[in-house]
């Protein structure tokens, strides 16, 4: 699933082809994408038709285009991903929508799966998502009040960073490398962290991500690729996430894998020492 990094290289393509642009038409080539707009995909085209695209913005994991007072909030699931190029282009497989933008160019949303979904919040240009929590690179998030409350969480460490209510924009794979960087164990309880090291994880996270960033993303298939269709290619730098039995890049043991809430950790068992007790 897209992380902070490839929403926010999403987001980066859409400002550059969308912003300033009016929507001609929008086609609903399949309803699902638009299924929280409750009155039907005739109506949420009808809805965005002449709309104009002020500004295009993110908060953690979640997009939107700002129509004025309006949002339009997009969410990537699994697979969603949106191209730009002519009209007359051939339509790639599993295109679910089309935006005709006035300077003759055609946004397309590409979901394979059909998590993802796209909905119109009347007034929520400002903040669409409230219940998200601020991410590593807004200017108004505090990390010293985010390590705090992390600290007093009864919970393990991957949990809570995973949450998007305590910091948004952290998936599995950045949190797998922000614990490597900052030396610890997923299942680490967050109230044995010191304020020190819960600041050291927090500033990993958001560390890697910026990494991740300036070189579009982590790409590992063909379901995550910029608006022109290009991967990212933080895979490569990746210390932890996917590297089952290579060495680790500080003291060469080889990386294990564990089972975490229906999903992996990938982790150093001499550098991220298991918590007492954890088996």
């Amino acid at each position: 699933m897209p992380e902070l990094p490839e929403v926010e290289v999403v987001r980066r393509g859409l400002e550059t082809h969308a912003a300033g642009r009016v929507i001609d038409a929008v086609t609903v080539l399949h309803p699902r994408p638009v299924r929280s707009h409750q009155v039907g995909p005739d109506a949420f085209a009808a809805e965005l038709t002449g709309r104009r695209v002020d500004a295009v913005r993110r908060k953690g994991k979640y997009l939107w285009l700002v129509l004025g007072d309006d949002a339009l909030i997009v969410h990537l699931g699994m697979s969603g991903q949106f191209r730009i190029g002519d009209a007359a282009d051939d339509l790639l497989r599993n295109t679910r929508l089309l935006f005709d933008l006035d300077d003759g160019r055609q946004l397309r949303f590409v979901d394979q799966r059909m998590f993802g979904g796209l909905e119109i919040v009347t007034g929520g240009a400002v903040d669409p998502v409230p219940h998200i929590a601020l991410d590593p690179f807004d200017e108004r998030y505090d990390e010293s009040d985010v390590a705090r409350r992390l600290r007093a969480r009864r919970s393990t460490v991957k949990r809570s960073i995973l949450d998007q209510s305590l910091v948004s924009g952290i998936g599995n794979i950045y949190a797998d490398e922000a614990l490597w960087r900052a030396r610890v164990h997923f299942e680490q309880p967050t109230a044995d962290l010191g304020p020190r090291k819960a600041l050291t994880l927090l500033r990993a996270a958001r560390d890697v991500m910026g990494e991740a960033l300036a070189q579009g993303g982590t790409s590992f298939d063909s379901l995550y690729v910029d608006v022109n269709g290009e991967s990212g290619y933080f895979a490569r730098g990746l210390d932890a996430y996917g590297r089952e039995g290579q060495p680790c890049g500080r003291c060469g043991a080889p990386i294990v894998r564990r089972s975490f809430m229906n999903r992996s950790s990938y982790l150093c068992p001499r550098c991220q020492r298991a918590p007492k007790g954890h088996r």
